[in-house]
């Protein structure tokens, strides 16, 4: 009897060491990306008339890799390297490929809509050519509605608000803005120029019915280098306000002719907080300008920190706020997926909700379209304790927070899902969908 007993927890403990083995690479597979390295190709431009942007994008990219590389809840370290595009469609492909060739299985790109587009159909073309060597492709601020609705694709996701989102939250800004009669329109000659200008008018009609389009204009894009006579035509149109997408050199030059001519006129932008605008802005005195956008210097934590630390390192300041929410969307789908292959973490981002440094985020699933809070804030002169843009004396103060659903658009997204998609996505079926 003692013998048979001795046998059978012989038979039992032998049973669950086989069992613990059994279970032991599923343990090793949960954290199987702890350690991994994550390069991420940069795609802008770091040359020619938007340089100055792109290079603060580029440090801004590989700050927050650097800064969130540490304790992220996936465990990997976040790597980035620069590809010069020189805001060229056709020059982006050309580094993609450089960037493939190198093994990259993510693309980061925001400077122009054009090149958005070019990049999002030869990762799509790719992708489907190149199964096991899928790669993701992160847009955080090119900003064509058509991206996320008629022209959209499954490996693209978007961290920034498409213009259509933007003139949801500026014209219900501005419906609280009776003294605003006659606004003129001045934007760059490409699609996120013409964007803008049919969004406002859409989204006016609806909202301020009683605003006059006082005149409009499209200029070629990075080759105006005297906005006087564009000035000069809003001046006679009798406009009370102008709204632009301007960014870069093209919005510096704009508020540099404003100033120089007198013009001060409420100026309603995208990009006023890019890149050497501010400066420009300080040399013709505060004026009335405000951004519409997902965020502004003057956050709190992690936001006062973050640029805080990157003035110190790099002397410059810290503008592009997506690139904290695209490396936590990353770590926050790859800590569900367990694991850094494109096709998983793809699966994991659709509908994921985390926390962004603006409060809840959510990428939406129907067109991979991020929905976050809004602000309209204005430049003025800072207070005790607020942020001295590019050591203006001045700063964008917050007059106005919105929350997700005020922006939130529908689309017209088809999204088509590879085979690949839907089986990562049963993957990841058991893993919760809200990472916070």
């Amino acid at each position: 009897m003692k013998t048979r007993i001795r046998a059978a927890v012989r038979l039992a403990a032998a049973l669950s060491l086989c069992t613990l083995g059994a279970l032991a690479p599923l343990g090793n597979l949960a954290s199987a990306q702890q350690g991994e390295t994550v390069r991420i190709a940069f795609i802008d431009p770091l040359s020619g008339p938007f340089a100055n942007v792109g290079q603060n994008q580029l440090k801004s990219w590989q700050f927050l890799a650097e800064r969130l590389s540490a304790g992220n809840p996936a465990g990997v370290k976040f790597e980035v390297v620069a590809f010069d595009n020189k805001a060229s469609p056709q020059e982006s492909l050309s580094v993609l490929r450089a960037a493939i060739d190198q093994g990259f299985r993510y693309v980061v790109q925001g400077n122009g809509s054009g090149a958005a587009l070019a990049i999002m159909e030869a990762v799509a073309k790719h992708n489907a050519r190149n199964p096991g060597k899928e790669l993701v492709y992160l847009d955080y601020a090119a900003v064509d509605p058509a991206l996320t609705n008629e022209k959209c694709d499954y490996w693209h996701f978007r961290l920034d608000a498409d213009t259509s989102m933007k003139m949801e939250a500026l014209t219900s800004f501005l419906r609280e803005q009776p003294k605003i009669r006659k606004v003129y329109l001045l934007n760059q000659n490409y699609s996120h120029g013409h964007q803008v200008a049919s969004y406002f008018k859409d989204a006016v009609k609806r909202r301020r019915p009683d605003i006059e389009i006082a005149g409009e204009d499209l200029h070629p894009i990075g080759q105006v280098k005297d906005f006087a006579p564009y000035v000069a035509k809003i001046k006679r149109a009798g406009a009370d306000a102008v709204v632009t997408g301007n960014w870069g050199q093209d919005l510096t030059l704009l508020v540099r002719a404003m100033s120089d001519a007198g013009l001060n006129i409420p100026l309603y932008t995208y990009y006023a907080m890019a890149a050497g605008t501010p400066k420009a802005l300080a040399a013709g005195g505060a004026g009335e300008v405000y951004v519409v956008g997902y965020g502004h210097p003057n956050l709190d934590a992690p936001i006062a920190p973050l640029t805080a630390e990157f003035k110190k390192r790099f002397n410059d300041d810290y503008f592009t706020f997506a690139t904290y929410n695209g490396i936590q969307l990353l770590a926050q789908a790859m800590a569900k997926a367990k694991s850094t292959d494109p096709v998983k973490v793809a699966a994991a981002m659709e509908g994921l909700r985390f926390k962004s440094f603006a409060g809840e985020a959510t990428m939406r699933a129907a067109d991979h379209q991020l929905q976050q809070t809004m602000f309209i804030t204005r430049w003025q002169k800072a207070k005790a304790g607020e942020y001295s843009v590019e050591d203006t004396g001045y700063t964008f103060s917050p007059v106005k927070r919105m929350e997700p659903y005020v922006s939130t658009t529908p689309t017209s997204c088809e999204m088509k899902r590879p085979a690949s998609a839907s089986v990562a996505s049963t993957a990841t079926a058991g893993s919760t969908g809200s990472a916070r």
